[in-house]
């Protein structure tokens, strides 16, 4: 069993950088104990995996976890997950990102793919 991952770092200029954001681009049939277990594995303080939407009108949905339990929301991988782009991920994703919460919504509101910066804004 194999599942394909991208290290991101998040809120700096420069590799190894900022904060660490590990990001499963195609989470597509991950169980959600699988996800746990690999937060769990990776140990950053969060993973997101990256899910078909379940609003045709959105790009993707997003989970986010930490190594202990899952977040209905949070700041770097918001802002880290959608900067993915320019480190390989699939194109449907380069469209508005959105993320989805039982209290808030959020977007991207600018990526800059030269320069990976990426400005959230929720």
């Amino acid at each position: 069993m194999g599942f394909g991952f991208v290290l991101v770092d998040v809120f700096t200029d420069r590799p190894f950088g900022g904060n660490q954001l590990a990001v499963f681009p195609d989470a597509a049939g991950i169980a959600d104990e699988t996800m746990q277990q690999l937060a769990r594995e990776f140990n950053f303080s969060e993973t997101t995996f990256v899910l078909p939407p379940a609003d045709p009108s959105r790009t993707c949905r997003v989970r986010i976890f930490t190594p202990r339990r899952e977040l209905p929301f949070a700041g770097h991988p918001t802002v880290g997950t959608p900067a993915m782009p320019r480190h390989r991920l699939a194109a449907w994703l380069q469209r508005r990102l959105y993320h989805r919460s039982p209290s808030r919504q959020s977007h991207v509101s600018s990526l800059d793919r030269s320069s990976g910066t990426c400005i959230g804004r929720t």
